[in-house]
């Protein structure tokens, strides 16, 4: 959506011209030749003043559903940060939303953000709220619903090459579980896909290393030390989830071990604790809020447009690299 700092840039002028002139002041001093050039700027752009977009969304309620109850939001911030962002993108935009806590509960929504793991069973249900969805964290039928998703598989791929770059070839793997259509279905985990592929190219799965649980601190305790008990001890650990991540340091402090001297510890999400431990995590971060804020854009475009073709935007991860990896 363009902006009248868009407009300025492409017109050359300062903000502060354009602004006077879409608001026809008549005490603005300006040529009508650059007058001209910032009208036809601002509607070759299809720029909408703020106060219109402001009115058009004020007519729409949006619903907010999460894959998470309420007690496992807190225990993963991952999704927690996400609904927060939709919440905080909403009152932005002047825009009405409710939070459904049960996928069958009857509201009067315009659309809805649908946050996690979804199958077609639960996409069933979601399809009884309204008909114009954007699903936040998967994209269970992009050709029917927009989806917004992060880089899973390039910032797995990244923390790897990083790792090895260091000198690590022993690299190790604790993750979690997901379930869908009612708990029903087990979900592939795209991050230990991505794993299992690129230790595939160097000739170097075990099995052994490849631990999963669910993404909670206290299976991130656990699973860390399971794989300390091996014989045959990896030098560094990628883990799915910063929860996990966390409990896993506890593991490897009660066995008397430092992190990263005796063993590397690389995590995926940056969630806000994250920089905050002691050594500082290296981790994989997620673009959360932005993530949040393209879906309920998104979800405004197609009740603005009636666009019947649907968008899937991959929002790409970055390494923060910290003091946990060596």
């Amino acid at each position: 959506m363009a902006t009248i700092k868009d407009i300025a840039a492409q017109v050359g002028v300062c903000v502060a011209t354009v602004s006077r002139v879409l608001n026809f002041d008549q005490n603005m001093s300006v040529s009508e030749e650059t007058r001209k050039k910032i009208f036809e700027t601002a509607e070759a752009l299809n720029y909408t003043p703020t106060r219109t977009r402001r009115s058009k969304s004020k007519q729409y309620t949006i619903g907010i559903a999460n894959w998470y109850s309420q007690k496992e939001e807190v225990g993963d911030p991952y999704y927690l940060s996400i609904r927060l962002a939709v919440e905080k993108k909403c009152q932005e935009l002047d825009v009405q939303y409710v939070n459904i806590n049960h996928l069958n509960e009857e509201k009067v929504i315009d659309g809805l953000v649908a946050i996690g793991k979804f199958g077609e069973e639960d996409i069933k249900e979601i399809e009884a709220l309204s008909p114009h969805i954007v699903f936040l964290d998967c994209s269970p039928a992009p050709k029917r619903y927009d989806s917004v998703i992060a880089d899973y598989e390039g910032g797995v791929e990244e923390a790897l090459n990083y790792l090895e770059k260091l000198g690590h070839k022993k690299i190790a793997f604790i993750g979690g579980e997901e379930f869908i259509n009612k708990d029903k279905q087990k979900l592939d985990d795209c991050r230990e896909i991505a794993y299992r592929k690129w230790m595939a190219q160097k000739e170097a799965v075990k099995e052994k290393w490849i631990l999963k649980g669910s993404f909670t601190y206290e299976d991130g305790h656990r699973l860390m030390g399971k794989l300390l008990k091996e014989k045959d001890r990896p030098t560094a650990v990628f883990i799915a989830s910063d929860p996990m991540a966390i409990g896993a340091y506890k593991a490897i402090f009660d066995a008397g071990l430092s992190i990263p001297e005796d063993i590397s510890i690389l995590g995926f999400d940056d969630i806000k604790t994250a920089q905050f431990l002691t050594p500082a995590l290296t981790t994989v971060k997620v673009y959360t809020e932005f993530m949040a804020e393209t879906g309920v854009e998104l979800l405004i475009e197609q009740l603005t447009t009636g666009r019947s073709l649907h968008k899937k935007v991959t929002i790409p991860t970055a390494l923060i690299q910290r003091d946990s990896v060596r």
